[in-house]
């Protein structure tokens, strides 16, 4: 079973280094396993640090990577006081063009 991801505030309430499972994982809506596999692979969007036996992950980077980086005058780009950073509709994204696609007659 997967635990829950974590929200926007308790990502920002991290300390400077956080374990890769659950803390790290949970932060980018990962299973322990999946994490553990990235990490591995060298794949995982953050750097994974061994220390002694544990794998930690520097906050900073999970700020980087999902773009939590406080400006500042404390706010958090691109998020807003009571908006889901995940509601498309909410952040106003509108959908992409439609692409025109020519087709060259075939000999």
């Amino acid at each position: 079973m997967t635990a829950p991801a974590l929200t926007i505030a308790e990502i920002l309430d991290l300390p400077a280094v956080v374990p890769l499972w659950p803390t790290a994982g949970r932060a980018l809506s990962l299973a322990e396993s999946t994490t553990y596999q990235l990490a591995a692979e060298g794949r995982l969007p953050v750097e994974s640090i061994r220390l002694g036996r544990r794998l930690v992950v520097r906050t900073a980077d999970l700020h980087r990577f999902l773009r939590l980086i406080p400006q500042e005058n404390g706010a958090v780009p691109g998020v807003q006081p009571g908006t889901s950073a995940g509601n498309d509709e909410a952040a106003g994204v509108q959908p992409a063009a439609s692409v025109e696609r020519i087709h060259e007659p075939t000999q």
